[in-house]
């Protein structure tokens, strides 16, 4: 048993797909239309992951305060330096989690204001 999608809120569908294709190097699975409201299914894979990322309607325009998924990564400096390098705003740098210890975290947003974590393995 696995989980097939996690749910990301978003405000604007193309920005979002963008975001996550161009700087986390995810493909898309599907981009349909989802009956007359111009809201399409949009399903993206991260590589090696077999859990998928979906985008739902966002219902407001606030930030998240607290991350809403956390993505794990081999490199975290790596990523956190090459997200840098493309403009994305990272909230804190990697350090050593305090709850535990040897893994590094850190935290970005996405082009939708969701506060995302990186974390090691």
């Amino acid at each position: 048993m696995h989980i097939q999608f996690a749910e990301l809120p978003v405000s604007d569908q193309d920005r979002a797909k963008a975001f996550y294709t161009n700087n986390l190097a995810c493909h898309v699975i599907a981009d349909q239309p989802m009956g007359d409201s111009g809201w399409r299914w949009v399903e993206l894979a991260f590589p090696h992951a077999v859990t998928n990322l979906h985008f739902i309607s966002r219902a407001d325009t606030l930030p998240s305060a607290d991350p809403v998924l956390v993505l794990i990564d081999d490199d975290v400096e790596a990523r956190v330096g090459s997200l840098r390098a493309k403009g994305v705003e990272i909230v804190t740098e990697p350090l050593e989690a305090p709850w535990h210890p040897g893994r590094t975290v850190a935290e970005f947003r996405d082009s939708e204001g969701n506060r995302m974590m990186l974390a090691s393995r």
